[in-house]
């Protein structure tokens, strides 16, 4: 019998005040199988995953058996001297927040060189490392010209980014990955088709690790699948054994149209949005209408514009033309704003990671906005912004921690809060449920429509087509900066009228692919290939 690339025996970590993070985990990676790490949010998915490269977030103590090869990573007394010599070459890992893995200062095409020099094979040459770093990007479904090669990584969207940082992973060559929700901020075309390159890369013999909100993705890529709640395993199998069936496709919603005022509370005429220059926009002409109460669902491809739009509306973007209106009455950039504008306009960041201060913990953080914004005193807003996240599924002890002690769902969880505690007459929301189980992304869909019950506006970014139709009244579809279709929700995902809005609905399902059933349905052989007959 192969012994396995990587096994973990009874892991355990806890956290600086004592909370037990992980209890007991066993595991085991092979070569050529892809294991899945599946559970909710906060269950310890992350923290078992940066153990098989011997870290650990701030304060946290492990323990246990991690050997990766033949060096140990962790042992008795933690993480063992020799554990940074696996890194890279060995087990690369691919962050849930890809902006934690993109130097904003270097180029991506030097970085991605660098990283395949370093880890190629002896007498390799540059040209070597310049066409690795090639075949990495478009591995990671990016294109590979010059003019992505010397982009940096502030000129990509969210998507785009969990793309590049995915393509430096592969260009260490690892033996074994470990992906921290690879699919998310991808719309269904990319995320679809990355499935299929994770499914042919996993054939040519790397040991993949999951970790995974997203089921139709676990259930194509996955031979086996662990489940993780409260840091114990509860389950290990077949994915289609240990997995919940999937939902039913839920019905659009029916339209509010005749419940809501004709008056537009916001209202963008004519956007056109740039970065650099003019010459290069970024947004041509869109324009848009979002009345109290109302939910519009903006969807599109990766790099579309969508989150280019939802910075002009809170203010952010500052280069950029055409009429912004509030009530009628223009709306200034977010500098410019007196403190009830702020107020009133709340944005949920897709990168929540980056939009909280690490050294002051999530809860003052939280409560800071409704002191700074509705003029409570510390105490009570300290209250309410405890009780808010505690209706969330994030209680006081947790809250109490520090961003980095936090899991990625925790922190999308409290950024949501964050915004919601001001109390807004708009709340423009980016992917805020992507690192969310369905359980826990049921929470926030709660309360936004507890939000909307008070005649809050919500302006719904997202790729999850299955939660647009239950959430927006309106969905605008973007492609390439222009608006390729806007209507009601289920008449545009009912009778699409644009290319780009078809292209996301056939690849909403997954699917099987190459990786999971041969031709006949089933399961293919999981014998390693030899990596000379795939030259």
């Amino acid at each position: 019998m192969t012994r396995p690339l990587i096994e973990v025996r009874r892991l355990t970590a806890h956290a600086a005040d004592g909370t037990a993070l992980v209890r007991g985990v066993d595991l085991t990676m092979e070569p050529g199988r892809v294991t899945a790490l599946v559970g909710p949010s906060g269950s310890g998915k992350t923290t078992t995953a940066l153990a098989l490269l011997g870290e650990a977030g701030a304060g946290v103590r492990l323990s246990g058996h991690v050997r990766v090869g033949e060096t140990e990573v962790v042992g008795a007394d933690g993480i063992a001297a020799h554990a940074a010599g696996v890194r890279g070459g060995t087990v690369a890992y691919l962050p849930q927040h890809p902006g934690n893995a993109l130097n904003p200062a270097r180029r991506i095409g030097a970085v991605l060189t660098e990283l395949a020099a370093v880890h190629a094979p002896s007498g390799s040459g540059r040209g070597a490392s310049r066409a690795f770093s090639r075949v990495a990007l478009e591995q990671s479904q990016m294109p590979s010209d010059r003019s992505v090669l010397r982009s940096f990584p502030h000129q990509f969207s969210g998507g785009q980014q969990q793309r590049v940082a995915l393509a430096q992973v592969l260009a260490c060559g690892p033996r074994a990955l470990v992906l921290d929700e690879p699919g998310t901020g991808l719309d269904t075309v990319t995320r679809a088709a990355l499935t299929r390159e994770l499914a042919r890369l996993a054939r040519l013999g790397p040991a993949l690790l999951l970790l995974s909100h997203d089921h139709a993705m676990v259930r194509a890529l996955a031979d086996d699948a662990v489940v993780l709640e409260a840091g114990r395993v509860t389950a290990r199998g077949r994915p289609e054994a240990v997995l919940p069936a999937l939902p039913a496709p839920v019905a659009v919603r029916g339209s509010r149209e005749d419940r809501l005022d004709g008056t537009p509370l916001l209202e963008a005429r004519s956007l056109v949005a740039w970065h650099r220059r003019r010459g290069h926009e970024v947004l041509h002409d869109v324009s848009l209408r979002l009345r109290a109460g109302e939910c519009v669902g903006v969807a599109g491809p990766s790099g579309s514009g969508k989150t280019t739009l939802a910075r002009c509306l809170a203010g952010l973007h500052e280069r950029r033309s055409g009429d912004l209106l509030l009530d009628g009455a223009p709306l200034p950039v977010l500098v410019h704003r007196d403190t009830e504008q702020k107020r009133r306009v709340q944005y949920v960041w897709q990168e929540v990671h980056d939009s909280f201060d690490p050294r002051r913990t999530v809860l003052d953080q939280v409560a800071r906005t409704a002191v700074r914004l509705r003029g409570l005193a510390a105490d009570p807003a300290r209250a309410q912004a405890a009780e808010l996240l505690n209706e969330l599924g994030i209680p006081r002890r947790t809250a109490a921690r520090p961003p980095g002690a936090l899991s990625g769902g925790e922190l999308q969880r409290a950024a949501f809060a964050r915004a919601a505690l001001a109390r807004p007459d708009v709340l423009v929301c980016d992917e805020i449920t992507s690192a969310l189980d369905a359980q826990t992304a049921e929470r926030v869909l709660a309360h936004v429509e507890r939000l909307r019950a008070t005649r809050t506006a919500v302006l719904w970014i997202g790729h999850d087509l299955r939660l647009m139709r239950r959430v927006a009244d309106r969905l605008l579809v973007l492609d390439g900066g222009r608006v390729a279709e806007d209507g009601p929700c289920a008449q545009v995902l009912a009778r699409p009228g644009s290319e780009a809005t078809r292209r996301l609905l056939d690849a909403e399902e997954l699917g099987w692919t190459p990786r999971s059933r041969d031709a006949s349905g089933s399961r293919p052989s999981r014998r390693t290939p030899d990596r000379a007959s795939d030259q």
